[in-house]
């Protein structure tokens, strides 16, 4: 594809970064915003963590648990959900795994390089 152009399924694409056992993401930073497209495997889950910047999440695939600021939301395809900055979240995926969308505004500068774990301390 040519430079601004992404497809969600081309894992050869975006910034690798592993978050958890079973939990990975391919990162695409913009000078604004920066989309983040999340595998799970079934059962796997993110640490609970928090950052300052705010964040959109929509699951494309399958279903979950979206924990956050101490509450479970029971999540599939279809449903989307906002976190402010600095609240307490983490996902946990149902039974046949999931796949999420999550958008950052402004971009987490830790995430503009391959590493690992859900936060800067992560790396």
């Amino acid at each position: 594809m040519t430079e601004n152009f992404f497809n969600l399924d081309d894992l050869s694409q975006g910034i690798a970064r592993n978050l958890a056992k079973g939990v990975s993401t391919r990162i695409f930073p913009g000078d604004q915003a920066m989309l983040s497209v999340v595998r799970l495997e079934p059962g796997s889950y993110s640490d609970e963590h928090s950052h300052p910047q705010e964040q959109w999440g929509v699951i494309l695939e399958g279903s979950g648990v979206r924990l956050q600021d101490g509450e479970e939301h029971a999540v599939s395809a279809g449903d989307f959900w906002r976190t402010p900055g600095d609240i307490v979240h983490a996902f946990r995926a149902g039974s046949n795994g999931a796949k999420l969308l999550d958008i950052f505004s402004p971009p987490r500068e830790e995430y503009r390089v391959a590493g690992s774990g859900v936060g800067s301390e992560d790396t």
